[in-house]
């Protein structure tokens, strides 16, 4: 599978999963770096985890505007 190809299958999935690091974050206040830091960590295979990495930095720079 391409690169291009394994975006386009995964992307819906990354969004919903840094919407939901991105929620938990009023909750967790302070505890919510280390968390989401584990939590993508744990995210298999690493290209989807740094799409997700990608995805919760757009939602953050986003939500400081």
């Amino acid at each position: 599978m391409s690169r291009a190809d394994f975006h386009l299958q995964n992307l819906d999935s990354a969004r919903d999963e840094a919407r939901r690091l991105i929620d938990a974050k009023a909750e967790l206040k302070s505890a919510w770096l280390g968390w989401v830091a584990s939590q993508i960590y744990a995210l298999q295979p690493a290209e989807y985890a740094s799409m997700v990495r990608r995805e919760l930095q757009r939602l953050q720079e986003m939500s400081e505007k």
